[in-house]
């Protein structure tokens, strides 16, 4: 596979030239690879490196060393769940989420390629993590805020010391904007899909299928729909190796904070891509508040070739699940992860999902303790953006 090589899931047409998106307007992600081995080498353990074979970029130098995050059996969690619960907790990652595993492999490709600055487009998790993963290589990054960030998020990103830049209007469209100025001033943005951010983030779904006992099912939330599409990756590339049947691949369940859930309202009404959202109600689950999500369709995609649904949950319902989460369970997290366990409680009472079922819940951050003081930063328009890069 040619490293610069990117294909579209939806039309197929393959470029050899880096880019993030199709002229057919889904994203790009790297060639569908089939595994070479699987499970690995038992005697290599840790973090996402584990499946070098599987990623497209070497370990570089430094200290990025994410995922090999437990897949904990939760039995005090199956009586309110309905089904007998595993929860995958990624809040053990470095920065305390799943963003790192994309982060890593996508700021060890910036470095290969000789870049000496990375950005991205993020309210929180996304930031934080692409922020550390360039401060433990020692190359630059900037990220790309909304002008009204809360304050814990802002203190947490700065600690890392990236260039902050909050941008006041339409946040949806900040990811092609930032996409298109980072060509321009030679930044390598990763934003929540592009391709090497997927190809690091697949490792999520590879950990489950190694370690998890005969999965049925898995229940992720859904936010761009990036890490969706890794997920989805990781099982076609075990699919095409010949080394899972269909039958034995676990199902695919996405949810949603109902208050923001443009991708569970296509799914209901059975339609192929998904419509931004022209107002959206404000959500606890703030991190997956997503009303134009980038790949939106191609989540679809996903639950429909893999099977599941996709579901949306009230704060109510999130509210309950965190606090079963942290009193039954001992697992800390940010009401975003939460909605895996409201999600499937949800599931099991429409008999989607039977009783006796394995289903991993993934946990995918912990959430934001105190912050520090506010960070200085730049506040810009959004169409004044390239003066501020």
């Amino acid at each position: 596979m040619a490293a610069t090589q990117r294909t579209c899931y939806a039309c197929e047409r393959t470029f050899d030239r880096p880019r993030a998106r199709c002229d057919c307007g889904e994203p790009l992600w790297l060639p569908i690879q089939p595994l070479a081995e699987w499970p690995p080498d038992p005697r290599v353990s840790g973090s996402i490196w584990r499946y070098a074979d599987a990623l497209p970029v070497a370990q570089p130098p430094g200290d990025l060393e994410p995922g090999g995050t437990p897949l904990w059996r939760t039995p005090s969690l199956d009586a309110y769940a309905g089904a007998r619960v595993w929860c995958k907790d990624e809040g053990r990652n470095p920065t305390g989420s799943f963003k790192d595993r994309g982060s890593a492999v996508g700021v060890a490709a910036a470095l290969e390629a000789g870049y000496d600055r990375v950005g991205t487009v993020s309210h929180g998790n996304m930031a934080l993590s692409t922020a550390a993963c360039a401060a433990a290589v020692g190359i630059d990054c900037t990220v790309l805020v909304p002008a009204d960030i809360a304050s814990d998020r802002l203190s947490a990103i700065a600690r890392f010391e990236p260039e902050i830049i909050r941008v006041r209007g339409d946040y949806g469209r900040l990811y092609h904007d930032a996409l298109e100025r980072g060509r321009e001033r030679d930044i390598a943005f990763l934003n929540s899909d592009v391709p090497r951010r997927v190809a690091g983030q697949k490792t999520l779904a590879l950990e489950l299928l190694e370690a998890g006992p005969d999965l049925d099912a898995i229940v992720l939330p859904v936010s761009s729909g990036g890490n969706a599409s890794a997920v989805w990756k990781a099982l076609l590339e075990v699919r095409a190796a010949g080394l899972l049947q269909d039958s034995a691949l676990p199902r695919l369940y996405l949810v949603q904070a109902a208050a923001c859930d443009p991708i569970a309202r296509a799914f209901r009404e059975n339609e192929t891509i998904v419509k931004a959202l022209s107002e959206a109600d404000e959500t606890i689950a703030y991190s997956i508040a997503n009303a134009d999500p980038p790949s939106g369709a191609r989540a679809l995609a996903a639950v429909r070739d893999i099977g599941g649904v996709v579901v949306s949950v009230d704060d109510d319902a999130i509210l309950a699940a965190q606090t079963r989460l942290s009193q039954n369970a001992g697992i800390r997290v940010e009401p975003a992860s939460a909605t895996t366990l409201a999600a499937l409680r949800k599931l099991t009472a429409r008999g989607e999902i039977e009783p006796a079922e394995r289903v991993a819940c993934v946990l995918t951050g912990r959430g934001y303790g105190e912050g520090g003081a506010e960070p200085e930063t730049t506040v810009v328009d959004r169409s004044d953006l390239s003066t501020a890069l």
